[in-house]
């Protein structure tokens, strides 16, 4: 194919590339061998006409295997450049679930394209996935799985086994249905039933308990809940008849918690959640996921310049508090952030409920105390050592100042460890997802109170000295 053939071919299905063919060729030898999740990495370093091109000329059960790749960066870009026959017959034989993934990214238009060129199957089954809301089971399953009926025998069930699998997306288990209504009977494992009698029922080969099932509306945290409970590479997805619709797989649920757990990291940070690959995200639209959290951050911060405002005689009078200011913010502001990050975990993997907020706030208070004395030691010893030592002087009063320092750190890090434990429940109570309370948000609460905390305690402490 010459250079012409290859610009024809894209016009068809898109925009119009200008990829030689031979850069397209030389690629697409050096990736005869090499495995889909390796073809992905190279094709995300390529342009969207580099890697449509790349795609056009690769065997089509080879792209096919590309494109079902999750990690695979662009394909809204990728797909729409191929020639729409050629599409159509890639989406045709991806995996139900993740062509149901990436097709909302098209636009309209070819959308409705695509959608026509599908197979008929292919198109209702995507119809319905699409219909389920994002984060259930209905989103996540696949419909690609083994189903037999009830009355077969274990040498059946291995010989349709090995007829289908290379349309079927994971054979973990195989899903015994009734014969008459189609619900689901047992879920038996591919490994009893390689090592089962041939002859004997394939009913038999599976376990006697219940199988695990869930329901297409079950929120994908429950459906996580329930692999990793029970220890399952897939879960069956049920009507409300009991027939099996779908399987949600272990992986499936994995890219799910990998990709909120990122967007947890980042809130946690104090940042809008990335859309896209780091060193792929446009410069502006950083600017936009970070910049609008960094002032709300900045503004907040301006209650401690008003604190340390509200306390500027007693500044005047002991300029020597100001040297531990930065140690009472940021200990405060630490053991937040520590409780926090505790309990945003606990309340995700649902160990605690909004009901559980006093027990919380019962064994945060303790602990705090524990952990403020531990750093109001340490900042009274630093205090005397400097002062025996010479290394500074503090004053005739400075046995006062290190007993203020101390203090103040107990009450600080209470207050911090209570606050950042609390406030995560009260996002939850409103209806906000915890990971809001970011660290930064909640160094920055503790900060303002730690300083009024800090300033109380000298005032109570120093009066008639050098107060």
């Amino acid at each position: 194919m010459n250079d012409t053939k290859t610009e024809n071919a894209f016009s068809r299905g898109g925009d119009a590339a200008t990829v030689e063919d031979r850069d397209v060729l030389e690629i697409v030898a050096r990736l005869h061998d090499e495995r889909p999740a390796d073809i992905v990495e190279t094709l995300n370093a390529l342009s969207p006409d580099e890697a449509a091109a790349v795609l056009l000329h690769l065997p089509i059960d080879r792209a096919i295997d590309v494109l079902d790749e999750p990690d695979l960066n662009d394909e809204a870009e990728i797909v729409p450049l191929l020639p729409r026959d050629r599409a159509a017959a890639l989406l045709s034989g991806m995996s139900a679930d993740r062509l149901a993934d990436i097709f909302p990214e098209f636009d309209e238009v070819v959308q409705q394209e695509l959608l026509t060129r599908l197979d008929p199957e292919m198109r209702r089954t995507l119809k319905q996935l699409l219909s389920y809301p994002e984060e259930t089971a209905g989103s996540l399953m696949t419909t690609e799985f083994v189903s037999v009926p009830a009355n077969w025998t274990v040498g059946q069930t291995l010989r349709h086994i090995r007829m289908v699998e290379g349309s079927r997306e994971t054979v973990y288990s195989i899903y015994v249905l009734d014969p008459q209504n189609g619900r689901l009977v047992k879920a038996v494992p591919l490994r009893r039933l390689i090592s089962a009698d041939p002859d004997d029922s394939v009913t038999s080969a599976g376990p006697d308990r219940k199988p695990i099932s869930v329901t297409a509306m079950t929120g994908s945290d429950d459906v996580a809940r329930q692999i990793t409970k029970y220890d399952l590479l897939a879960v069956p997805v049920l009507d409300g008849e009991g027939r099996v619709i779908g399987i949600v797989t272990f992986d499936d649920v994995m890219d799910l918690m990998i990709d909120r757990q990122t967007e947890e990291v980042h809130r946690f940070g104090g940042m809008e959640a990335l859309d896209e690959p780091y060193m792929e995200i446009g410069f502006w639209e950083m600017i936009r996921k970070r910049g609008g959290w960094l002032c709300v951050l900045f503004l907040s911060e301006m209650l401690t310049a008003s604190a340390m405002q509200s306390f500027e005689g007693e500044l005047e009078k002991a300029i020597v508090l100001t040297l531990f200011i930065p140690l009472i913010m940021s200990s405060g502001g630490n053991s937040g952030s520590q409780a926090t990050s505790l309990l945003i975990r606990a309340l995700a993997l649902r160990e605690l409920s909004l009901r559980d907020w006093w027990r919380v706030a019962l064994r945060e208070m303790p602990t705090g105390v524990v952990l403020g004395t531990m750093l109001g030691i340490i900042g009274i010893a630093r205090i005397a050592i400097w002062q025996e030592t010479g290394l500074y002087d503090y004053g005739t009063h400075w046995h006062l100042i290190a007993l203020t320092v101390g203090c103040a750190l107990i009450g600080i890090v209470l207050f911090g460890s209570l606050a950042g434990s609390m406030l995560p429940f009260a996002l939850k109570r409103l209806g906000f997802d915890p990971a809001t309370a970011s660290a930064p948000f909640v160094a920055t609460l503790v900060d303002v109170s730690g300083l009024v905390i800090y300033f109380s305690v000298a005032i109570l402490i120093l009066r008639g000295t050098l107060l």
